[in-house]
């Protein structure tokens, strides 16, 4: 797992095929599912919306946690809410 910090740590990390998830660390459901983001079988990219607001209004998210599957620096799909680890997984399509 890997945090990002700014927008160029943001598109170097994308241009391979990863989730993205958007979070807070006030947020209780992302707390919630940091584990499992640990344990899922991908690689994920993390970005503090408070830390990194200009990639979070960049990207659309509206609601947290949001798990974004970028490919080739591109956005594939989108899941926001708690969700279970083989969902996440099954998400992971690349």
């Amino acid at each position: 797992m890997t945090e990002v910090t700014n927008k160029q740590q943001f598109e170097k990390a994308t241009q391979e095929c990863v989730i993205v998830d958007f979070y807070a660390t006030w947020c209780h459901p992302c707390k919630q599912m940091a584990p499992m983001l640990e344990d899922v079988d991908a690689p994920v990219v993390k970005v503090d919306v408070d830390e990194n607001p200009e990639l979070a209004q960049e990207h659309g998210v509206m609601g947290l946690p949001t798990l974004v599957l970028f490919q080739d620096g591109e956005e594939v799909d989108r899941m926001t809410g708690s969700q279970r680890k083989r969902d996440i997984e099954s998400f992971y399509q690349c």
